[in-house]
Formats: structure tokens, C-alpha cells, sequence
């Protein structure tokens, strides 16, 4: 039996927006409820990041439980990004591949921060200054930190967007030099672990701020370029069967 094609477009479509969907709910639940942005500073004695925790408990595990539900959506996004660079080296090449691998880890990176944080949080009132400074520290190396990992996810969509030579190609060229200068701002994150202060500190312009802008304009721009490329791809195989995994 045929399967109908309208649906594979628009279970597409519908991946392309679920990137863009966990990054605004992540967002207010990051910014709002569990407060952990903008990031703490990182000089706080123990028992300011005691009182700051105690003071935002019920946020920071309610924030986990949030994102248990909503980040796991992120896989469609990674998929729909990987199947559109699919179409440019046509088949599952190294950029693909590449693509794939780091896309499954990035719901890991905003998860497992979580989890240490929501270790913290649990019996916050309960535990010394020191280990839940330990603890928050531990929270903000992986978060902030774990972005440095990003950059060589974009730099193979730039290089997949540069090397597509049809006439129409499935990105704009100018999406490969937004993922190059994506690459090049997340890349401060790895200094974090030496300053407490400053703007490589995880609170910092480079390490958190610049990031964080470039991320929100990636995050918006790339859903809107999916669904495009989803429409030429819509286009394209019209009259063909439908697209299979090869």
C-alpha cells in the first residue's frame, strides 16, 4: 500500500517548528522559573548559591520536568535538518553522518546539567554550602561549557551548504556564514573552566551572551529554512515514489 506523501511532508514541517519550540519553552523555563539565566556569578560564596537555591527549589525541578516532556522534540529537528543535508550530498555522507551524531547529543546538553541541578535542588536546605556549590558548578561546566561541541555541528552545515551546486540550492548561502559565525561564538565556551570572572567567565559576554543571541537567531532562521527546503523537496518528488533511508 502507498503511503501518502502529504503526510511525510507535514510530519516534516512539523519537525522543522519542534526546534524552535523546545528552545522558546527551554527558554522560559530557563529564564523565568528555575532562573539559572542569566547565569549566577561565579564568585558567589557557598552560601549565596545555598540561598539562591533554596530560594528557586520548586523552579529548578519543576523546570526538569518540563523539559522532560518538551526537549526529547528536539530529535525530529535534528532528523529534518540531517535529511535536508541528505539531499545536497545525496545519500548519508560524512556531513550527514556528522550532522546526525552531534544533533542526538544536544538534548543531553541541556538534560544532564539538569539532572545535576535538580540533584542540588532536591534537599537543597539540607545540604552544605559546599557541595551545592560543587553541584552548581558542576551544572554551569556542562551547560555553558558543553556548547563547544555545537561548533563542529555547524561547520558541517556550512560546509553542505556551500558545496550544493544545483540551481536551486536547499539552503541560501548566507546560512552557511550564519552557522560558521555560530561556530566561531560558541567556541569562547571551552575557556570557562579557568575564569571566574570576566567576559570568558560562564557568565560572561563571550561565554554566555554572544552565544546565547547567536543561538536564538540560528534557532529561528533554521525552521524557517527547513520548511523551505521541505517545499522544494515537496516539488521535486512530486511524481517519484516516495523518499526512502538510502
Amino acid at each position: 500500500m502507498d503511503v501518502d506523501k502529504g503526510y511525510l511532508y507535514k510530519f516534516q514541517r512539523f519537525s522543522a517548528w519542534s526546534g524552535f519550540l523546545v528552545m522558546a519553552v527551554v527558554g522560559v523555563c530557563f529564564f523565568m522559573l528555575s532562573k539559572v539565566q542569566p547565569p549566577i556569578d561565579p564568585e558567589w560564596s557557598g552560601q549565596q548559591v545555598k540561598d539562591w537555591m533554596v530560594d528557586n527549589r520548586s523552579g529548578i525541578l519543576w523546570t526538569t520536568v518540563i523539559c522532560s516532556f518538551v526537549i526529547p522534540l528536539e530529535y525530529f529537528f535534528v532528523v529534518t535538518t540531517s535529511w535536508q543535508m541528505r539531499r545536497i550530498e545525496r545519500g548519508w555522507g560524512v556531513l550527514t553522518m556528522t550532522q546526525v551524531l552531534t544533533g542526538v547529543v544536544a538534548p543531553i546538553g541541556f538534560f544532564y546539567p539538569m539532572f545535576i541541578l535538580s540533584a542540588a535542588a532536591y534537599r537543597a536546605a539540607d545540604r552544605s554550602p559546599e557541595i551545592l556549590q560543587l553541584m552548581t558548578d558542576l551544572f554551569y561546566f556542562a551547560y555553558v561549557g558543553f556548547a563547544f561541541i555545537f561548533c563542529l555541528q555547524c561547520v558541517v552545515i556550512g560546509i553542505a551548504v556551500l558545496i550544493d551546486k544545483r540551481t536551486e540550492p536547499i539552503f541560501p548561502r548566507w546560512f552557511a556564514y550564519l552557522n560558521f559565525i555560530l561556530a566561531v561564538v560558541l567556541a569562547p565556551g571551552a575557556f570557562i573552566y579557568v575564569f571566574t570572572s570576566g567576559p570568558l567567565a560562564w557568565n560572561g559576554l563571550f561565554a554566555f551572551w554572544l552565544p546565547c543571541l547567536a543561538y536564538l537567531v540560528w534557532k529561528v532562521a533554521t525552521p524557517l529554512l527547513l520548511l523551505k527546503a521541505v517545499k522544494s523537496e515537496e516539488a521535486e518528488t512530486a511524481d517519484e515514489a516516495v523518499p526512502v533511508l538510502v
